[in-house]
């Protein structure tokens, strides 16, 4: 077909019009037109428009895409008006819209926190939709929705003269968000990191040069060599860092990684000196599971007794609000209108009755029989 019919304007006026354009412009274009024949507040038209505005709910744009391995991707994303400084080992929230439905993960930030831009690192995770996503899909100049940086796994000011990171995994990512930006090269610092593989370890190259110029005493265990350990286990860090007790120690990684600092520390005396983030919280009661009824959406869902409300949603479709997916920051609670639901880290029960809903958070808490979620 001729282009010049596509824009011939028809007897159905302006809205056919806008439709029939619609189908040779871009993404942006397509949206505008469809907008002008669709009643829309003001704001809506800004929305096309700038959609990075002061005021608008905060977004960034994709500024660049790169594979730190086979399996990770660090994202650079140029956050809009309205975005504030962060402190170095804080996360984000960052909401991409899969399958058309809009999903959030939080993330470590790793690039330095002066720069127009923020930087993530997302290492892709068997069934994990948006890792998947962001591993295959995400490409420069794609929208992302972003919330403002918390969490305090940071570095007091003025920070200690002697410092260790405890790193496995992707733990490293906060602790290298840190140390792009730890400018004191007088500081002592230990790095012990562990991966399966050297392929997959992250940032490698450059915490070896970090070593090898003296900025940092990297100590690496590639856990398929070092005497097929897993990984360094905590109450063994004495072998390779005899003054380890001196120092403030910042810990990220595995669940059991972080258990055993706890619990290494805490016999130690020394459990101030010990800060840890976690990416999951610490799950000791599992029991019963059921059918979740989401009303508003419609939705019922089957789950068991070690899926949160939040995983079972999100992975039925169910636009849910969520943030840390740690019980901490509390973005994730929403009404628990009938039923009974279980603290995946207490075991506490909390039932509620149609005439007397309660407020849950879905990121800690599972079925424990049928209930009824509001979303």
């Amino acid at each position: 077909m001729d282009t010049s019919e596509r824009t011939k304007p028809d007897s159905r006026g302006f809205g056919g019009f806008a439709r029939r354009t619609a189908g040779m412009v871009g993404q942006s274009a397509r949206k505008l037109a469809e907008a002008m024949a669709t009643p829309l507040l003001p704001e809506d038209f800004l929305g096309l428009i700038d959609p990075m505005r002061f005021g608008a709910d905060l977004r960034g744009r994709v500024v660049d895409v790169r594979r730190e391995t086979p399996s990770a991707t660090s994202l650079v994303i140029r956050p809009g008006r309205g975005w504030r400084r962060p402190t170095p080992g804080q996360y984000i929230r960052v909401g991409f819209e899969v399958n058309g439905v809009r999903l959030w993960r939080a993330y470590s930030l790793t690039g330095p926190v002066d720069a127009d831009t923020v930087s993530i690192t997302v290492r892709a995770i068997p069934d994990g939709k948006v890792s998947n996503h962001v591993l295959n899909r995400v490409r420069p100049g794609q929208l992302v929705y972003l919330d403002q940086a918390a969490g305090d796994f940071v570095l007091p000011d003025p920070a200690p003269e002697r410092l260790l990171f405890l790193t496995a995994g992707s733990g490293i990512t906060p602790v290298m968000g840190i140390l792009r930006n730890h400018s004191r090269a007088t500081a002592d610092i230990v790095v012990v990191h562990s991966a399966p593989t050297a392929e997959e370890m992250l940032f490698r190259e450059e915490l070896r040069h970090l070593g090898e110029t003296g900025r940092i005493r990297f100590l690496e265990r590639i856990t398929g060599r070092d005497a097929g350990e897993v990984r360094l286990p905590a109450h063994r860090i004495g072998d390779v860092v005899p003054d380890w007790q001196e120092r403030h120690t910042w810990a990220c990684g595995p669940t059991g990684l972080l258990d055993e600092a706890d619990a290494h520390w805490e016999a130690n005396g020394i459990a101030e000196r010990l800060h840890t983030e976690r990416f999951r919280p610490r799950v000791t009661a599992v029991g019963d599971g059921g059918e979740i009824d989401f009303s508003a959406s419609g939705t019922l869902v089957t789950a068991d007794a070690g899926t949160t409300i939040l995983d079972a949603g999100e992975q039925a479709g169910v636009l849910m609000p969520s943030g840390c997916r740690m019980g901490i920051c509390f973005n994730c609670v929403a009404p628990l209108r009938e039923g009974s639901v279980r603290d995946l880290r207490t075991g506490e029960l909390t039932t509620a009755v149609p005439e007397d809903p309660v407020l849950v958070q879905t990121c800690v808490s599972a079925a424990a029989g049928p209930c009824q979620i509001v979303l």
